[in-house]
């Protein structure tokens, strides 16, 4: 089976290309193309890599030539400007379907987000929950993922909707926590930081991607709440990577309230990259019912939020920060800029 990835460079994208391009007990490597606007972060055995962005028809024909299946990885971050996000993930999952329709492809996994069920008033969250952005991120992300609904029937359409994930080569807002434990800092959380905030491995998500690739067309054709099964609080999870670094230090609380205010202040004035959306989801639970992805999928996801953050952790100390702070954060690999953050580091 031919697969074609998008945002095959990015690090969902990578890391499904690497799984299936590998020869494993009872899964033959096969040959897999990506689409990305950047080039390959490396060579693959029975891999093609195609240059060009995701809302180029012409790019899409060329790599969707001969293809059995697609994985729509490609998407923007919240980080980057409004009319961005809309363009890459609305149009750009638009002209990938109306691509993938006319080359008669047979299944398309349709990577979403929880982000669709915006700041969820019922934990654990199940499928059914309505769509309820709240910023232009998730707006975008529910519109795209509406948009892909309607092109069901005209190939198997799996919607998978992860949480944030974590693993090797994850940085964006974790790189802050990752380098105020290296430095021996205590790192704040917004109110007690006793909320349960669910995450995912990048391994456990792939996972996902190949059996929503590999499943009877009646158990994939259907939307799927993808996450860690073991989670604790935000607190513990934090704890951990302190703990990990070795200088005794502590997660401590600031008053949610007050916090909140000056840190939407210092979004809105760019001098911050924690968005609005985050800065909710901080303070109150946010986990996701999978039971759905278990009993159908066969997904039985192998990390907890603590595996996940301290192998990341782990990694990044390994690589001892070499991406800089000073990196744009236009993918989930880059560290994002802490802005007047970085100045607040000498009070804990």
């Amino acid at each position: 089976m031919v697969t074609v990835v998008t945002g095959a460079a990015g690090m969902l994208g990578s890391a499904l290309v690497a799984r299936l391009t590998a020869d494993r007990p009872n899964e033959p490597a096969e040959p897999v193309v990506g689409v990305d606007i950047r080039p390959a972060p490396q060579e693959w055995p029975g891999y093609r890599h195609v240059l060009g962005d995701v809302r180029d028809a012409a790019v899409l024909r060329r790599a969707l030539a001969g293809a059995d299946a697609l994985v729509h990885c490609a998407a923007a971050l919240p980080s980057y400007p409004a009319e961005q996000i809309r363009s890459i993930v609305v149009d750009g999952t638009r002209t990938v379907l109306d691509a993938a329709r006319a080359a008669g492809v047979a299944r398309v996994v349709y990577i979403s987000s929880t982000a669709v069920y915006g700041l969820p008033t019922v934990v654990p969250t199940p499928e059914e929950y309505p769509y309820a952005p709240v910023d232009t991120y998730s707006a975008a992300k529910a519109e795209a993922e509406r948009l892909a609904l309607t092109y069901r029937g005209q190939f198997v359409l799996p919607v998978l909707r992860p949480k944030t994930f974590l693993g090797p080569g994850r940085l964006g807002l974790f790189s802050m926590l990752f380098e105020w434990a290296h430095e021996g800092r205590n790192f704040p959380v917004l109110g007690d930081g006793r909320v349960r905030i669910q995450m995912l491995h990048i391994a456990d998500l792939v996972d996902a991607v190949v059996l929503a690739l590999r499943a009877p067309a009646d158990v994939a054709d259907d939307t799927y709440n993808i996450a860690a099964a073991e989670f604790g609080t935000l607190r513990e999870d934090f704890q951990a990577v302190l703990d990990a670094a070795g200088h005794g230090r502590r997660v401590v609380s600031l008053p949610a309230g007050p916090a909140r205010a000056v840190l939407s202040l210092l979004e809105r004035t760019r001098l911050s990259p924690v968005y609005g959306r985050l800065l909710h989801k901080l303070t109150a639970d946010s986990y996701v019912d999978i039971s759905r992805a278990r009993e159908r999928l066969g997904f039985a996801p192998r990390f907890s939020n603590r595996d996940a953050i301290l192998e990341t952790f782990d990694w990044w100390r390994a690589q001892a920060g070499k991406a800089s702070s000073d990196s744009p954060g236009r993918t989930s690999r880059d560290p994002w800029k802490q802005g007047v953050l970085a100045a607040a580091k000498v009070f804990f």
